[in-house]
């Protein structure tokens, strides 16, 4: 089943989203108490390609097995706009590479912000030279196959995560988190009500670095959360 792309998120939220990362949006979600499957966080398997990779856009969804990448290619060459983030269901099969710099390089061109696969890839130093955001279960050097249609966005299951086209994809280098769309706005508030406090945290830690190093008098270090439980 192949059909049309869910439209884009906004650009307010993929810039909202972007001075985030995947730590505090899952944290975000904690705080809301959602009803998302595995708050949104993908599996530990999945991982960039390489350090320092980030990603943020909309989702774009195939659903493919056995190494087959005939759906990817489809996939990679039907979107009209940029933004989107192709969110794979692999099945998690590792026997085949899904794909490797070729149709990175594609889709890249083609205006996808990154790609995301419970499978495995290829060409990691290709890949790495690309500068395109990849997060896969790992690498492996056998070539896929090319058989049957898949489908194209669908609502799919990738890395214990529902991903339905059109929710918000971040990755970094802890991670993929996926939140749905109907979530977004109350997640992204409550993501950055966490920025505000580690910001404030982070200024505390510093000042108790610099008090002890030169002697002074040093400021509470433990935050009040934590003296409150211990004052239970």
């Amino acid at each position: 089943m192949i059909n049309p792309c869910a439209p884009l998120l906004p650009a307010e939220i993929i810039e909202r989203a972007k001075k985030l990362n995947v730590p505090l949006l899952l944290d975000g979600v904690k705080a809301a108490k959602l009803p998302i499957q595995n708050d949104g966080c993908m599996c530990a398997a999945i991982n960039p390609v390489d350090r320092g990779m980030f990603v943020v856009g909309t989702a774009m969804t195939v659903e493919t097995s056995n190494g087959d990448n005939f759906p990817i290619h489809v996939a990679s060459y039907s979107v009209k706009e940029d933004g989107y983030v192709m969110v794979i269901d692999g099945k998690g099969y590792d026997g085949r590479a899904y794909f490797g710099d070729l149709i990175m390089g594609a889709c890249q061109a083609a205006g996808f912000a990154g790609m995301v696969i419970d499978g495995y890839t290829r060409d990691k130093d290709g890949n790495i030279e690309l500068g395109f955001p990849v997060y896969s279960r790992g690498s492996m050097p056998r070539g896929p196959i090319k058989k049957e249609e898949g489908n194209i966005n669908t609502v799919i299951e990738c890395g214990g995560v529902k991903v339905a086209p059109g929710d918000l994809v971040v990755g970094d280098s802890d991670g993929v988190c996926v939140i749905p769309r109907e979530y977004i706005e109350t997640v992204l508030a409550e993501a950055e009500k966490k920025l505000a406090y580690e910001d404030k945290r982070t200024e505390t830690i510093a000042a108790y670095r610099k008090a002890k190093a030169e002697g002074g008098e040093l400021p509470q270090l433990a935050p009040q959360w934590v003296l409150d439980m211990l004052n239970q």
